[in-house]
């Protein structure tokens, strides 16, 4: 996330220097993304950073799991659909390409999760990334997801789903791909898997 002054820079000389390249190529220039939080000040800052990019995107994120709704954000599921609502139509103000994470996705309840996916993409998000946030789903489960959620979430069919897999386990690699094969057009990889905690694909 665009957490710091430190962060906020580097995406905004990322967007200024390495955004307009590429821009006489087929795929045109690469899209630059910032990462923030589902509150407006964030969701402001990670805006003003990718701004210069040609293409930018605001990539938004809020839990889904019960145990984060409890624990760590103190809200309950309806308060969660609500802010999931709001900010990512307030990013869709700002930007018209919005990718939104349900945080904790691999531990969310199935059927809640499908409530807050529909939630988004009727606000506007263009790409739905599912996260294994906590690294200990497996290629079934994860593969599962994706096939329910094309088939239960309306509106699935029109955006862009996206995975990205912490390697706790050492299937970061396996989640992805079994990803790829239930609909996923994105994937969110590192160099070399490293990453945060345990690492990425």
């Amino acid at each position: 996330p665009i957490a710091s002054v430190g962060d906020y820079e580097a995406v905004k000389r990322i967007a200024i220097e390495v955004g307009p390249l590429g821009q006489d190529r087929p795929y045109g220039s690469p899209v630059i993304a910032g990462l923030a939080r589902a509150i407006r000040a964030a969701i402001d800052r990670a805006y003003d950073a990718v701004r210069h990019a040609p293409r930018h995107r605001i990539h938004t994120f809020l839990a889904s799991s019960d145990i984060h709704l409890k624990h760590k954000l103190q809200i309950s599921r309806e308060q969660c659909v609500a802010q999931v609502r709001d900010m990512v139509a307030y990013a869709a103000s700002l930007c018209p390409d919005v990718e939104f994470s349900p945080e904790d996705a691999g531990r969310s309840d199935p059927e809640f999760l499908f409530i807050v996916l529909r939630a988004a993409i009727e606000a506007g998000a263009t790409t739905i990334n599912v996260p294994d946030t906590v690294g200990y789903t497996t290629p079934a489960e994860y593969g599962a997801l994706f096939r329910a959620i094309r088939e239960n979430v309306p509106g699935a069919d029109k955006i862009v789903l996206s995975a990205h897999c912490h390697n706790d386990l050492g299937l970061a690699t396996a989640n992805t791909l079994a990803a790829i094969q239930n609909g996923v057009r994105q994937v969110e990889v590192t160099i070399n898997g490293i990453g945060e905690r345990a690492g990425n694909t």
